[in-house]
């Protein structure tokens, strides 16, 4: 575990809770006046101590990733998820673009942080990656042997990259469509990419 959760799991627990919420609560109206908060940011619209707020969150990618712990989530298939691989896939697209749409602000500023020079450096790395690999793959397991593991590899890829906070932003920012027509988009091109994935004939683009 984290060293803010250790930290917050001895002594005290319902005050440290009450605390870590209030930290939580301050980088939520910062992203929604389109400010990147800082550990020192979050602390100082709390009214919290910036030493107490590091005990919390040790830099600001753990602060950001707390507060949206739904764009962490290990599965987004539900308890009873259909068999047919199609569906799966539309219950994950669905699923992940939704959350672009309505943590839109917050992504930004995540994709912005993850996008400057030092993010590798930082760990930030994760903000650009998230968790869409892993859940476009779970959606797609069904075809494990059905397509070659290169095959399968690169179309979990291609569609993870026509899905997401950056394919919403280039859809929306560039090609100038409304959120629904890009989730519409996302939608299409996912579903696309697995039926050419299923009917192509291997090295027909050779």
């Amino acid at each position: 575990m984290s060293m803010s959760t250790s930290y917050e799991a001895t002594g005290r627990t319902s005050q440290k809770a009450r605390t870590r919420n209030a930290l939580l609560t301050a980088p939520r109206e910062l992203l929604a006046h389109g400010v990147t908060p800082t550990v020192e940011q979050a602390a100082a619209a709390s009214s919290i101590a910036r030493a107490t707020a590091y005990r919390y969150f040790p830099n600001q990618r753990a602060l950001l990733t707390a507060t949206f712990p739904e764009l962490t989530e290990p599965s987004l298939l539900g308890e009873a998820p259909p068999e047919d691989v199609g569906a799966r896939l539309r219950v994950v697209v669905d699923a992940i673009a939704r959350r672009s749409v309505q943590h839109e602000r917050a992504l930004r500023s995540m994709l912005r942080l993850s996008l400057e020079p030092d993010a590798d450096a930082r760990g930030d790395l994760t903000f650009r990656k998230g968790r869409r690999i892993a859940w476009v793959s779970e959606a797609l397991a069904r075809l494990h042997g059905r397509l070659p593991a290169p095959e399968l590899d690169r179309l979990v890829l291609a569609i993870a990259a026509a899905v997401g906070i950056d394919a919403l932003v280039w859809l929306t920012d560039i090609a100038g469509l409304s959120r629904d027509e890009a989730v519409d988009l996302m939608r299409w091109s996912a579903s696309s990419l697995l039926r050419a994935a299923l009917s192509e004939p291997e090295g027909s683009w050779d």
